[in-house]
């Protein structure tokens, strides 16, 4: 009796002209894009070709990375070429990005987020997936969103209420940084 429901349905959905919806959907956007407005994206995965965990020497040899300044033994700033120019910072930990950082709307996280906005937007989109949090000194809160082993971090604006910078990235070295941070 079953099989015969599914031979009914495949001849309803056959004679309708209905075809995987892969078939009729857009074509995927270029990574870090959207299909329907071309916003620039953010997300724990990094954005657009700077993939969390990608080597800095690779994206060197691409003609990817502007500047590099180097912040410590083992870490690196580096500003980036093309359509992310002028907003995105990258940093990278032994030579594999950690961290994508951004002052500058769009872009914005797949649930909707930016620099610009009121922490009360982001607790009204994130809900119970997100928290305020202090860094250790106490001198400093932000808002945090954890998805697995990274983060995507909202940090205040230095002279308006909302949101300043964004960065997404592995949670050992964004959140890390964000609680050990003296907020001097």
């Amino acid at each position: 009796m079953h099989r015969l429901a599914y031979v009914v349905v495949a001849a309803v959905l056959a004679l309708a002209g209905s075809a995987p919806a892969a078939a009729h959907s857009p074509a995927r956007p270029a990574a870090g894009q959207t299909a329907d407005t071309g916003t620039e994206l953010i997300s724990v995965r990094g954005a657009g070709p700077f993939r969390i965990g990608a080597r800095l020497d690779r994206l060197q040899a691409a003609g990817l990375i502007d500047w590099v300044a180097s912040d410590g033994p083992d870490l690196v700033r580096t500003g980036v070429t093309g359509q992310w120019a002028g907003k995105l910072i990258l940093t990278f930990r032994d030579g594999r990005l950690v961290g994508v950082g951004t002052a500058t709307a769009p872009p914005r996280t797949p649930a909707g987020a930016q620099v610009g906005m009121f922490f009360a937007d982001l607790e009204r989109i994130y809900g119970p997936r997100g928290s305020m949090i202090n860094n250790d000194a106490g001198a400093d809160r932000a808002y945090l969103v954890r998805v697995g082993s990274r983060v995507e971090l909202f940090t205040g604006h230095p002279i308006r209420q909302g949101v300043g910078y964004l960065e997404v990235g592995l949670a050992s070295y964004v959140e890390r940084a964000y609680r050990e941070r003296c907020g001097c």
